[in-house]
């Protein structure tokens, strides 16, 4: 009894052909076309009252599993991950009305978001997204030494309090630019910690930077969980040891009370208004 039918097989010619959609294409054009034909569905789908825009559809070389759709000059633009492209059938139409229906600001239906998911949240696609981003993703890394305060320090201080000096020690950094809206952020596929650049000033306490770097390390302490397709980063775990921070309450407030400062000095910083 037959499995399915064979991921691809030579043409007499010698060229690859592949099965999607209950056909074997010859060339990448005919399945985008194909592809193109989910798109067109779906936005009958969801503004059958107007009609179908020209759609112009192909694989790109994101990194990571990343896809966009855009509107230029009335046409449709839309660039799928090369990641997806042994998507089933299935899963890209799934994604063709997750797509629309964000462009259009309409619901996302939950089958097409179930469908989806299904497929990228695979073990094979999750490694070879880290493996893309291992290889050809850009890390901007600084110095660990900013104009005030020493991450190299800071780090090594809170991994004898906290950890029992048990942590791996990443690479750390300042982050290029000042920035608000994120503090500090840890990449686990670069193993490198950074911090924003904003908070290497002298109007913020110490316990401030502190806080930012103990969370971050956490984040190596507490690995992300996955459970049954869901990816959780914060758990209650890593919460209990986010409350241990000796200043946690001191150092939320202080930022809570001056995220505004730190968001203007930014822009300025940064040449915006």
């Amino acid at each position: 009894m037959s499995s399915g039918p064979p991921a691809g097989r030579k043409c007499a010619a010698g060229c690859e052909k592949s099965f999607f959609n209950g056909k074997y294409f010859t060339s990448m054009d005919e399945k985008i076309s194909q592809i193109k034909t989910f798109y067109e569905a779906a936005f009958r789908k969801f503004d059958p009252a107007k009609t179908v825009p020209e759609i112009d559809v192909c694989f790109y070389p994101y990194i990571g599993i990343n896809h966009t759709i855009r509107v230029r000059d009335g046409v449709v633009f839309v660039r799928l991950a090369e990641l997806c492209d042994a998507m089933p059938e299935s899963g890209h139409r799934a994604l063709a009305e997750i797509l629309v229906a964000k462009l259009l600001r309409k619901k996302v239906p939950a089958l097409a978001r179930e469908t989806y998911s299904r497929f990228v949240k695979q073990t094979e696609i999750r490694e070879r997204a880290v493996e893309n981003k291992r290889n050809f993703g850009r890390k901007i890394v600084t110095a660990a030494r900013g104009e005030f305060f020493d991450l190299d320090e800071i780090f090594e201080k809170l991994n004898a309090v906290y950890f029992r000096k048990s942590l791996p020690k990443p690479v750390l950094s300042w982050s290029a630019r000042k920035t608000y809206r994120i503090l500090g952020h840890h990449d686990g596929t670069h193993e490198t910690i950074v911090v924003s650049r904003s908070l290497d000033d002298r109007s913020v306490p110490e316990y401030v930077v502190e806080y930012i770097v103990y969370h971050e390390m956490l984040h190596i302490f507490h690995p992300t969980v996955h459970h049954n397709g869901r990816r959780s980063i914060h758990t209650p775990e890593f919460r209990r040891s986010e409350r241990r921070f000796a200043d946690y309450e001191k150092a939320e407030r202080w930022i809570e009370q001056n995220i505004k400062h730190i968001k203007r000095r930014a822009k300025k910083t940064n040449g915006q208004s």
